[in-house]
């Protein structure tokens, strides 16, 4: 293990094993400051972040865009704060630290046995999120996870989020989708965040009126098991408390083939994550390149700022 990924690790591991222990106002205070320092820092994940909101919102000011960035990188910091403190939150805590809208289409899909896929984009905090939904509907679900660099360090991801009732599959490795679509079938509930295509396979969509790729393992997984598929977004307000919005359902097309279905169902998810990130920008923590005109030529991208 080279002596920056040693770091990485040691750095991860004191988070869960230090910031849990903290009284939540410390750890609020903490994460505040954090990001205002990076922020204030404009390294490569700030900037990136503007040029970002920059697409969400087009008319934005510079003064606007760096106001947002500010606002984007405290909430970044949250979902960072609140993740080392979940393995040490109540049932209670976790039950009362989300609220979201239109649930109703989850817990209709969940009681049908047909299998749902909820869909995300990086937004807020999908940890806690996953948590409730293991919690407060005593129901557990699989998902999937980005193979990190040191391998100590996906491991301690995996063992975390196993700890809050999630099955974790690697993202590498070309067995996931098999597995998902037998936790489907079999009337499971699947966890996908969907707005990053981390393949060469994903699918072109427009996405603030301009292309990107996203990952085209939601809408093939619905075709393939009849499942229902679902997108998800979330945010914060003032309070402790999380929110979030249970979309419609995506339908199959019904004519056209495989891959046309799967261009019209990805669509439908960048269309849903595109409204709930409008009305929310800065809680959507997307500090990588995503548009096609960023990724032509496409720099390798750093660890920095990454979020599994």
């Amino acid at each position: 293990m080279s002596a920056r990924d040693q770091l990485t690790d040691t750095l991860y591991g004191l988070g869960w094993g230090t910031v849990k222990k903290l009284p939540e106002p410390v750890a609020v205070r903490l994460g505040r400051t954090i990001a205002d320092l990076a922020w204030k820092q404009r390294g490569k994940g700030v900037r990136r972040l503007e040029s970002n909101y920059a697409r969400v919102l087009p008319d934005a000011s510079p003064e606007r865009l760096a106001e947002l960035s500010r606002a984007g990188m405290r909430s970044y910091l949250r979902y960072w704060m609140e993740s080392f403190r979940l393995p040490a939150w109540s049932a209670e805590r976790i039950k009362n630290g989300f609220d979201p809208k239109d649930v109703h289409h989850l817990t209709d899909g969940i009681a049908s046995d047909r299998g749902v896929i909820l869909a995300l984009p990086h937004m807020a905090n999908w940890d806690l999120a996953g948590a409730w939904v293991t919690t407060a509907l005593e129901t557990p679900f699989t998902t999937v996870a980005e193979r990190l660099k040191p391998e100590t360090l996906y491991d301690r991801f995996v063992a975390y989020r196993e700890g809050l009732g999630m099955e974790v599959l690697p993202h590498s490795g070309g067995s996931a989708f098999g597995t998902l679509a037998r936790r489907l079938r079999d009337g499971g509930l699947v966890c996908l965040v969907a707005e990053r295509d981390l393949s060469t396979s994903g699918v072109e969509v427009q996405f603030f009126g301009e292309a990107t790729r996203m990952p085209a393992g939601p809408a093939l997984l619905a075709q393939q098991t009849g499942a229902l598929l679902l997108p998800v977004t979330l945010w914060y307000d003032d309070s402790p408390v999380m929110q979030g919005r249970v979309h419609p359902p995506v339908e199959v097309p019904e004519t056209g083939n495989r891959a046309e279905k799967t261009s019209v169902m990805t669509q439908a998810l960048a269309d849903a994550f595109a409204t709930g990130i409008a009305d929310h920008p800065e809680d959507w923590h997307m500090l990588q390149r995503l548009w096609l005109k960023d990724l032509e030529p496409r720099p390798a991208d750093g660890a920095a700022g990454e979020r599994p």
